[in-house]
């Protein structure tokens, strides 16, 4: 590479932006030219600087990064996002994804695994952590021998809806104004369907709807 690419951290614990910043800017063609605490901070920054990556953490205020990361590929799609987060979860890998995340490496992974990941959705790659992949793999054999039975299908046209956007990372006001409906009649449609599909995280309802299929629906809000 004979430029040097520019990279926006995304993460609220300041020690480790400060230690991440020190680890890119010790490369003579990387360089970190933002850094950001929580989501709207983020999409702000990247709408503003433009960089080439973007190191998104998952647990942030305000908006957390599974819901900043599809405004950040709304708004600069040539931005790549690489997920750098301490969450092992194959629901927030198989979201990440869905939402156009470039890659997604473990906090724990060590300094060259970080920068080789870095490199790797610079060359149009998508890096996944060898923990991930093996995860990913063992989801989808699940998902493929999984029963004919869909527990969705349970559920009231409303509930369907409300659940649906609550997985794609909507908050229950932004569900309210996009359902035209009011947050408390959200907050009830939400909790009638999480209990008839037996669910208590949102992790859980993404993961559901990711193996029924249901995010990938058309003619749904």
């Amino acid at each position: 590479m004979s430029d040097v690419k520019r990279i926006l951290l995304a993460d609220d614990h300041a020690v480790l932006r400060s230690g991440l910043r020190l680890l890119i800017d010790k490369q003579d063609d990387l360089e970190v030219v933002g850094e950001a605490g929580d989501g709207r901070e983020t999409l702000s920054l990247a709408i503003d600087l433009q960089p080439d990556v973007i190191l998104l953490d998952i647990n942030m205020p305000g908006l957390d990064g599974l819901q900043t990361l599809p405004r950040i590929k709304e708004q600069i799609p040539d931005s790549r996002v690489l997920i750098l987060t301490m969450h092992d979860d194959i629901a927030y890998l198989q979201q990440a994804l869905q939402a156009g995340a470039a890659g997604y490496v473990l906090k724990q992974a060590v300094d060259t695994e970080l920068l080789m990941a870095i490199y790797a959705v610079l060359r149009g790659e998508q890096p996944v952590h060898p923990v991930m992949t093996q995860k990913l793999i063992e989801s989808m054999t699940e998902t493929q021998e999984k029963t004919e039975t869909n527990p969705w299908q349970q559920l009231s046209e409303r509930e369907h809806d409300v659940l649906r956007l609550v997985a794609l990372g909507f908050t229950n006001a932004e569900v309210a104004d996009e359902l035209f409906i009011s947050v408390k009649t959200v907050e009830t449609y939400r909790a009638r369907g999480m209990e008839k599909l037996e669910l208590e995280t949102r992790a859980q309802l993404v993961k559901s709807a990711l193996m029924y299929g249901i995010l990938t629906e058309s003619g749904k809000p």
